[in-house]
């Protein structure tokens, strides 16, 4: 059994969600790991990682017209003073979550045909974004 680990800093985003598959690939090259599983974990409180579709654009406009519906503009929020996009970017990181799990399978990951990683930018103007990339196997 073999253990890697590495991190990976992310530019600054836009908001938004933004396919980043390529990016862990190829850090997965470099573990030389066959089969076994990966843990994918972003270190901050208003950022998210979510598996979905990476073909047609309209999912993640969609994902995001949706998030922000849900969790924008609310007239309750206390926690303010990082500025009005800061607690509804808590809200959907928490919503969508900090961390993925995906089987590798012959030295690639195990995702199915229509799928992608995504991470979800929810902060207006955000800073670099740091992921820790665990990957465990033979």
């Amino acid at each position: 059994m073999s253990i890697y680990q590495t991190t990976l800093l992310l530019k600054p985003q836009v908001r938004g969600f933004h396919l980043i598959t390529d990016k862990i690939n190829a850090l997965l090259l470099n573990s030389k790991i066959s089969t076994g599983i990966i843990n994918i974990f972003i270190k901050h409180t208003s950022a998210s990682l979510t598996i979905n579709e990476n073909v047609d654009p309209s999912v993640i406009e969609d994902m995001e017209n949706f998030f922000t519906d849900l969790a924008d503009n609310k007239s309750y929020y206390i926690h303010t003073y990082e500025g009005p996009d800061d607690m509804p970017g808590h809200i959907k990181s928490s919503l969508l979550g900090q961390s993925l799990n995906i089987p590798i399978t012959d030295g690639k990951l195990n995702l199915g045909t229509w799928q992608g990683i995504y991470l979800g930018e929810h902060r207006d103007r955000a800073g670099l974004r740091e992921l820790v990339i665990t990957i465990t196997g033979e």
